[in-house]
């Protein structure tokens, strides 16, 4: 089952928001449209620090809605949050050494949203590198070792992983070499993912069962966006996850903790937000269509009418 239970009320504000949607965006097709939203009532078990067990964690229930969140989208550099998170797995169980690199690496893929520096990551995980074309033997055996991300969150047993697949490397031109083979000559085996893989993963490390509380919490202090507007105009273009995104749809006093994954075709969001006079929630959502990066209004509207729908059941 989804870690999420529905429920009449978020289904209608969910429903609700869709019209909204529909209305103000009519170009934007219903099967252009992904979303997962959960909130969290009291007593609240989440970004607590690791303050509670797993079994805790997992055994408490949140309310959830979905529109088609079990679509295979490609993720762009949302698959990097599924990196660190391997990352921080194979760090904890000594798989890896930790390093200032590796350290690096983490901040600027989360952080900054590098490419660079998600390449360097998935050679640690995997062991190999990019590079020419391989004979078939050898290029079997690399691919193999390229599907270890893959293999460690099918071993989650959660149903929203069943479908997904992180084992592409994030480009700004394009795979080349071993890399342009592996993706497939139709790219049948590029990134993809669904909004409630996504929701599921961040809702485990907002939860701090993520590898471990101190994982977790490393990762979160990663995912920390200030919305202070000096410090949000002072961003890089083209490394800013807020403008544009659903923080820009948040007001200044909120907290927020996100990553998010756009290109010229998908354009995506996952967020874990803290309002000053609602209950916390998190919201994933992913626009399947070139027209989430033409107008980057989207998602900071969307952001808006989630959370006057979270402030709408009362202030716990």
């Amino acid at each position: 089952m989804v870690f999420y239970q529905q429920d009449t009320e978020l289904d209608r504000l969910g429903k609700s928001l869709l019209d909204n949607l529909w209305a103000q965006y009519p170009q934007l097709a219903r099967n252009q449209l992904a979303l997962t939203w959960w909130v969290y009532d009291p007593p609240y078990m989440v970004n607590t620090g690791g303050a509670i067990t797993p079994a805790d964690f997992w055994n408490q229930a949140v309310r959830g809605f979905s529109y088609r969140g079990v679509e295979r989208i490609y993720p762009a550099s949302v698959a990097k949050l599924f990196y660190a998170v391997a990352v921080q797995e194979w760090l904890e169980k000594g798989m890896i050494s930790p390093s200032e690199e590796v350290d690096r690496a983490l901040r600027d893929a989360i952080v900054e949203s590098s490419n660079d520096a998600t390449s360097y990551l998935i050679d640690v995980l995997a062991g190999n590198t990019s590079g020419p074309e391989l004979p078939t033997g050898p290029f079997a055996t690399w691919q193999q070792q390229r599907q270890i991300v893959n293999r460690y969150l099918q071993s989650f047993g959660w149903e929203e992983f069943q479908t997904i697949n992180v084992c592409q490397k994030t480009w700004g031109d394009g795979p080349y070499g071993r890399e342009r083979a592996f993706v497939g000559a139709d790219y049948s085996n590029r990134n993809y993912l669904t909004t409630d893989a996504a929701a599921r993963l961040l809702h485990a490390i907002v939860g701090g069962v993520a590898v471990s509380s101190g994982r977790s919490q490393g990762l979160m202090n990663l995912m920390r966006r200030s919305l202070d507007p000096a410090a949000v105009a002072a961003l890089d273009p083209d490394s800013n996850q807020v403008t544009g995104f659903l923080g820009e749809g948040l007001p200044p006093t909120a907290q927020l903790w996100s990553k998010a994954g756009w290109m010229s075709r998908v354009r995506w969001d996952c967020a874990y937000i803290e309002l000053t006079d609602a209950r916390p929630f998190g919201l994933v959502v992913a626009i399947d269509s070139a027209l989430g990066d033409r107008d980057r209004t989207i998602l900071p509207q969307i952001a808006r009418w989630t959370a006057d729908a979270v402030r709408s059941l009362g202030n716990p």
